[in-house]
């Protein structure tokens, strides 16, 4: 019977440790407006799944959706400007 473990070595010279990095963290740090404006959209659409929308809930969606859009605006404006900041 032959062996299935791999016959070449390992292709990672540093095992994985699981933790993230520290520009990963900063990455998420930097994002954190928006993942928190998307989490509250998808709460203002998930309590209209079982029951109709009211006039409530569609201001609810739609300021959750514009804060979404604006976050989005402001991140894009920042890492723009931290691109161009380390270019020029």
């Amino acid at each position: 019977m032959k062996s299935i473990a791999a016959l070449q070595a390992v292709v990672t010279a540093t095992p994985f440790d699981g933790e993230p990095s520290n520009a990963e963290l900063d990455a998420i740090e930097c994002e954190m407006p928006l993942i928190l404006a998307e989490v509250d959209l998808l709460d203002a659409e998930i309590k209209t799944l079982d029951r109709p929308a009211t006039g409530l809930d569609e201001r609810r969606i739609r300021r959750a959706r514009n804060r979404v859009l604006a976050e989005r605006r402001d991140l894009t404006n920042r890492v723009g400007a931290m691109l161009t900041d380390g270019a020029a």
